[in-house]
């Protein structure tokens, strides 16, 4: 017979040894160090004239209108073109108030995703050397795009992508959003996306600066066109065809919609959950168990045997959860203090995932701006 008692002692230290391997491994994907802010010369007007900006939007007016202030007052020269997704609402009309191109969007055809297939209608008017790829709720901070396109040159980089700032205006925002980006970079670590010799690709969607030559290259969106989580499978093309790129974190990249309610935050979690495991019931096991290890068996397994070992085991497993999630506490300005929430937040992104894959097993793959998309080959 199975002893619980020794169960939950074997459950702790695997969760010990999940929290100190993510502090130990080489690439740090706890860390932030992968990150970039427009230099002061930067913040001024610059000559952007080899950016073409490309913005889908679909019922997007409540946003749309202070995201391309933001974009205009990033140069001179720079073209901005919005891609209107069948909107009901005046989005197309105060996108051509401010002075961007407006171009109307058709449906998507089957097998696309109604984002991928407005970006591919607006890259046929695409002339520059480089394709800015915005969402339309994502404020950009004078300078940012001078900066990612100095990156890009002088680095060599074909794509270079932003993970934008998450609102934090309300307690579930400053609960769980900071949280997103800390699982975000353990799924796909920022220093093995970075490394030229990893076949590890990442990249955040909201903000991707890249050669408009290099994307068309690679089959451009007609190669992606079903994918759930296009800016990964985006950067992963990319990457593959033996091209450089690098993401990382910025404060002047952010996204100015707000997420007030659980369920607007579980909505955009369980979309694409499932998706990143690959559809792989046994992947969904092992993260479930490793995250029931890590995130309750390990802090609390002093509760189930109140004994000096437990209790050094529930203080190992505390300091290194303190100093996985410490560096992004600190990014975005948090109190360390959230760290005593982790146990929650754990379990609320665990109930996310589980909710994608049944979502999947009914047979619904994506449910996102009032489609659902039912591909089954996303990844």
């Amino acid at each position: 017979m199975v002893d619980p008692l020794l169960v939950g002692l074997l459950s702790a230290a695997l969760g010990v040894i999940g929290w100190w391997s993510i502090l130990l491994f080489p690439w740090r994907p706890a860390g932030t160090g992968e990150q970039i802010e427009p230099e002061s010369q930067m913040s001024l007007p610059q000559n952007l004239g080899d950016v073409t900006v490309l913005i889908p939007a679909r019922n997007e007016a409540q946003f749309i209108d202070y995201t391309l202030e933001t974009v205009k007052i990033q140069g001179t020269g720079i073209k901005i073109i919005v891609i209107d997704d069948q909107s009901t609402d005046a989005t197309a009309q105060l996108a051509r108030k401010i002075g961007a191109q407006v171009i109307t969007g058709t449906a998507p055809p089957a097998g696309w995703s109604g984002k991928l297939w407005a970006l591919e209608q607006g890259l046929r008017e695409v002339r520059t050397a480089y394709t800015l790829l915005l969402d339309a709720d994502i404020a950009l901070s004078p300078g940012i795009i001078a900066t990612l396109l100095k990156k890009a040159k002088n680095e060599q980089c074909v794509l270079v992508s932003l993970m934008a700032a998450p609102p934090l205006n309300n307690s579930m925002e400053r609960l769980l959003m900071p949280a997103f980006i800390f699982f975000f970079k353990q799924l796909y670590p920022f220093g093995l996306a970075n490394k030229p010799a990893s076949r590890m690709a990442a990249a955040a969607g909201g903000c991707i600066l890249i050669e408009t030559r290099a994307l068309r290259l690679v089959g451009a969106f007609g190669s992606l066109h079903n994918a759930l989580i296009d800016d990964c499978t985006l950067a992963a093309r990319i990457k593959h065809a033996g091209n450089k790129i690098w993401i990382g974190l910025s404060h002047s990249a952010r996204i100015h919609r707000g997420y007030h309610k659980l369920d607007t935050i579980w909505e955009m979690v369980s979309r694409t959950a499932y998706t990143q495991l690959n559809y792989s019931l046994l992947l969904l096991i092992f993260c479930t168990a490793m995250m029931v290890s890590m995130f309750w068996f390990a802090p609390f397994v002093f509760l189930l045997l109140p004994d000096l070992k437990t209790y050094m085991i529930s203080a190992i497993a505390w300091s290194a959860m303190y100093l996985a999630y410490r560096p992004t506490l600190i990014y975005y300005h948090r109190s360390p203090l959230w760290v005593l929430t982790l146990p929650v937040i754990g379990t609320l992104y665990l109930a996310m995932t589980w909710a994608s894959a049944i979502r999947y097993w009914r047979g619904e793959r994506a449910r996102w701006k009032d489609r659902q998309y039912e591909s089954k080959t996303d990844y």
